[in-house]
């Protein structure tokens, strides 16, 4: 009887502690770029799984951001939205327990799509177009 008692309570902490992580968020903002990837994965708990490009100025590295979307409509939307510029909120989650409430600690609570003007839209399209096929050697 006194180990049921005490499985009970560990159990009941770690449930309290979970529910904590997941809704006590220890930072939130917003990311912009292109969705480059997002996929539902998971064996027995499936989660989206993203990766944000994120273009600061032509020419330089991409950097990336990679994220989780716990609601099922926020993942339809960004679904839609793949191949166009967006802007995610999301908020951090750290220390959550497991994986089957998202594979990073940054969860994508918000999107919107992004309209950019023609001159950034100048500027970031190399960036976008696939590369060039390699020039043929010259004839000898």
């Amino acid at each position: 009887m006194r180990i049921l008692s005490v499985l009970a309570l560990i159990i009941a902490l770690l449930g309290g502690y979970t529910w904590v992580v997941l809704n006590w968020s220890y930072s939130s903002g917003e990311r912009a770029g292109y969705v480059q990837k997002f996929s539902s994965k998971g064996w027995f708990c499936k989660t989206w799984e993203g990766e944000l490009a994120m273009v600061t100025m032509p020419g330089t590295l991409t950097e990336k951001f990679e994220f989780s979307v716990r609601n099922a409509e926020v993942a339809k939307r960004l679904n839609d939205s793949m191949g166009q510029r967006v802007s995610l909120h999301y908020e951090q989650h750290i220390g959550v327990p497991t994986s089957c409430f998202g594979e990073t600690q940054y969860y994508v609570s918000d999107i919107r799509v992004v309209d950019m003007s023609d001159a950034d839209r100048r500027a970031v399209q190399p960036l976008l177009a696939p590369a060039a096929p390699p020039a043929p050697a010259p004839a000898q």
